[in-house]
């Protein structure tokens, strides 16, 4: 499906009745040939708003996937960049196109996918960092020509193993993965990854209205996996409407952060005039 390089819908489908972490190291090899990647049009139209809160030494991508959130952070970060996921698949994918593009000439390029990488490349669980310690995270590094340091670390971002030692966190696509009660804990762990003054970053689109084609699918999706939930074992969580942004911004303020948002304009707007895509940029504040 969606292309020949693609998943086919049988493989999509083993997928949708596995548990999050094996449905992800299931289709990592194929993910990026998928429409579920962050499009490269949002991840320059974030790099492009966070450049002037800058400059930024460490920057950390929670549920980093096959890493196209650390395009972004390889933009705007000078030391070091590290992404984490519970995937290891998706880890493997993203370490694997990372050196690819580390050995590659053009330091500007983006890594391109590997069709076929090693799930076991990727760091194992025993090998997280001393909470306590500002150590950077484990995992083998590379180091792109003119960029930071890239690492990846295998973890649950509801129990990041990060001391405070981050300038930015990004996350992209990702939050359709915790129920709502899950919110608060996972904010709660981006801002103790953050030294004070620190931004957690991450782009929101404009719901869709009712009278939408795009309304009615995700609803169905939704609808759908709710089902699909109360009937099956293990569960696979993932909804396009537990995100709304008055409940998650309430939700960052209980977290500690000072909240700011930036409309994404190059993306395009509304008939009403609003921004069809903001930046919600929260900071930790610099007297914790």
């Amino acid at each position: 499906m969606f292309t020949e390089q693609g998943p086919t819908l049988r493989e999509l489908a083993v997928q949708a009745l596995s548990s999050i972490e094996h449905g992800y190291d299931l289709l990592a090899p194929k993910f990026d040939r998928t429409p579920f990647r962050t499009s490269d049009r949002l991840l320059d139209s974030v790099a492009g708003a966070l450049r002037p809160l800058g400059p930024f030494a460490a920057g950390l991508d929670i549920c980093c996937g096959t890493g196209a959130g650390m395009d972004v952070l390889r933009q705007v970060c000078r030391e070091r960049a590290v992404g984490v996921d519970f995937s290891a698949g998706m880890l493997a994918a993203a370490a694997s196109r990372y050196a690819a593009a580390a050995a590659s000439p053009d330091p500007a390029a983006s890594p391109e996918p590997d069709a076929s990488p090693d799930p076991a490349a990727s760091p194992e669980p025993d090998a997280f960092p001393d909470p306590a310690a500002p150590a950077a995270p484990a995992g083998p590094s590379v180091v792109g020509r003119g960029g930071p340091a890239v690492s990846w670390v295998r973890a649950d971002a509801r129990a990041l193993p990060f001391a405070p030692t981050f300038d930015l966190a990004v996350s992209f696509g990702a939050f359709g993965h915790f129920l709502p009660r899950e919110r608060p804990l996972l904010f709660t762990q981006a801002h103790a990854a953050l030294r004070p003054g620190g931004c957690f970053a991450f782009p929101v689109m404009a719901p869709p209205g009712p009278n939408s084609l795009l309304y009615w699918t995700l609803l169905g999706f939704d609808v759908t996996m709710r089902i699909r939930n109360a009937l099956w074992r293990p569960r696979f969580v993932m909804y396009y409407r537990t995100f709304p942004l008055s409940a998650v911004l309430e939700d960052l303020g209980r977290a500690g952060f000072t909240v700011e948002l930036f409309p994404l304009t190059d993306l395009g707007r509304l008939p009403d005039g609003s921004p069809r895509a903001r930046l919600v940029v929260a900071r930790k504040p610099r007297d914790v």
